[in-house]
């Protein structure tokens, strides 16, 4: 048997008991509970036997468990994946600080190369020439291929700001490029004035102290009037609930604005307690394909209770909640561990948000969100 053969058969393997142990064992609502059945811990035993003893070439069994749990993890959804001892490492320190990177938004879904979502304006990204929609198959000589979209995105950061080498894809090129990293959004949100509005807040990610700074820096500059404040959450990918439910209260008071559910039906009420403070302000929303997360709920909830109009481009509905597990070695799992709903029930995992007023892929200019803006009305 030649040795193109045997590697087929290793990850013909690799893939059946990925797709056997996520129909045995889902993590998200509506899933069966327990762990793996005695058979499927049989047919990985046998499997690891089989390539310790018969495989043409001797093996380290961790790289190849690796492998085994890379296809398990990643393919239960975009957002869970296993990551090896850097990855995890990496991830424990964007807890405690920003890490540096280059300036994009990554989105990977199935088995595919990671896309850039989003190009931060005045990056090392942009300045080096990447644009959204671009493939990412390549990082530091690594194929992104069976990478999930955390190790991918982890791969382009770090405490330093020695530069990242990267492969692109774009339609028929393929381009090599060396891009130094860089605190890209040292603060969490901007404001400034805009004609036809009240201003316009952008939100770069959601961490405290964001809203307490928002109370002290941009309320006592806002005004009441007809004019709408602007919420600018597009390119916003990162940031936790929590926050966003503070940002949330400074719009609407509610004893529910949604829930979070977790596996067999557990579910976490989230309210908005507190006095609204811009209760009465016009308000209109921007979103785009980079929106996700924390930021997907500001919008959608905003969205459900009629008190924003949306603008801009659907987003891809990265609304679950991730918990870390450390294991041995310094590697650990991401995974889903409960996804939010909106009062009504609908789910916006997978789903996104539907924006009131749709724009165009390709014309994402602040330009053309201000014209909608301001010529299209601010709350609903």
């Amino acid at each position: 048997m030649t040795n193109k053969n045997l590697r087929l058969i290793l990850v013909t393997a690799v893939i059946t008991l990925a797709v056997f142990f996520l129909l045995e064992r889902r993590i998200l609502p509506g899933g069966t509970a327990g762990a793996p059945s005695p058979k499927g811990i049989d047919l990985l035993s046998q499997v690891v036997r089989l390539i310790k003893n018969d495989y043409v070439e001797e093996r380290d069994p961790d790289q190849t468990m690796e492998g085994a749990y890379k296809g398990l993890v990643n393919s239960l959804d975009p957002y869970s994946g296993y990551l090896n001892k850097d990855s995890a490492a990496k991830y424990l320190q964007q807890k405690e600080g920003r890490l540096n990177g280059i300036g994009v938004v990554l989105y990977k879904k199935g088995n595919s190369f990671p896309v850039v979502a989003a190009v931060f304006e005045g990056s090392p990204a942009e300045k080096k020439g990447l644009k959204v929609g671009d493939y990412l198959s390549a990082i530091d000589g690594r194929s992104t291929l069976l990478m999930s979209l955390a190790e991918a995105s982890l791969s382009l950061e770090d405490q330093g700001t020695a530069p990242v080498k990267v492969r692109v894809l774009r339609e028929a090129d393929t381009l090599n490029l060396e891009i130094e990293r860089a605190q890209v959004t040292a603060s969490p949100f901007s404001y400034r004035s805009a004609e036809g509005t009240s201003g316009i807040l952008k939100i770069n990610y959601l961490s405290s102290p964001c809203v307490a700074e928002i109370k002290k820096a941009v309320l006592p500059r806002l005004k009441s009037g007809k004019n709408p404040l602007v919420l600018d959450l597009t390119n916003c990918s990162e940031g936790n609930l929590d926050e966003a439910r503070k940002l949330i209260n400074l719009f609407l008071k509610s004893n529910s604005i949604g829930y979070l559910e977790k596996r067999a039906g557990g579910k976490t009420g989230l309210s908005c307690p507190e006095k609204p403070e811009l209760k009465d302000m016009p308000l209109s929303i921007w979103v785009n394909q980079a929106t996700m997360g924390p930021a997907e709920v500001i919008a959608g909830v905003l969205q459900e209770f009629k008190r924003a109009r949306t603008i801009g481009l659907p987003t891809v509905g990265a609304t679950g909640l991730q918990e870390f597990y450390p294991l041995d070695g310094g590697s650990g799992l991401l995974l889903t561990s409960s996804i939010f709903h909106l009062n009504s029930g609908a789910s916006l995992f997978g789903e996104g948000i539907k924006p009131d007023v749709r724009l165009e892929i390709g014309d994402q200019s602040r330009a053309t969100f201000l014209k909608k803006t301001v010529g299209s009305g601010s709350s609903l």
